[in-house]
């Protein structure tokens, strides 16, 4: 069976730093990603960084986010990392993992929609107050 289970959400002040972490039991995959998703909008890209048995690894993030948060895994504990610097009020949301179990192929180096992943996890609230 394959679980996905984020942690490390919370409550914390504009500028302040969470880690979440998501740990995957069942299979490894070939993309790792994060996704948040605000009351009452869209599960939006944040993250995402290839994974398993890829020579190359490739990290990729939503502009919103660039230069604040970085992603990072450990294959030999198949878990993947968010740290989240210097957070604003509107990074607050639910924020999911989710793993793609196929090789992505594409211009694009990592797949940004919520469709292309096939495994999600149930989600932790970051909530950022000014």
């Amino acid at each position: 069976q394959v679980q996905m289970v984020e942690s490390g959400g919370g409550l914390v002040q504009a500028g302040g730093s969470l880690r979440l972490s998501c740990a995957a039991s069942g299979r490894t995959f070939a993309v790792m990603g994060w996704f948040r998703q605000a009351p009452g909008k869209e599960r939006n890209f944040v993250a995402a960084i290839t994974w398993s048995t890829a020579s190359t690894i490739y990290a990729e993030y939503a502009d919103s986010v660039k230069g604040r948060f970085t992603i990072s895994r450990d294959n030999a504990n198949n878990t993947m990392y968010l740290q989240m610097n210097n957070l604003k009020p509107e990074d607050t949301a639910v924020y999911y993992c989710a793993g793609r179990s196929t090789f992505w192929r594409s211009t694009a180096l990592v797949p940004r929609l919520v469709f292309e992943y096939d495994y999600w996890g149930q989600g932790t609230q970051v909530t950022v107050s000014s």
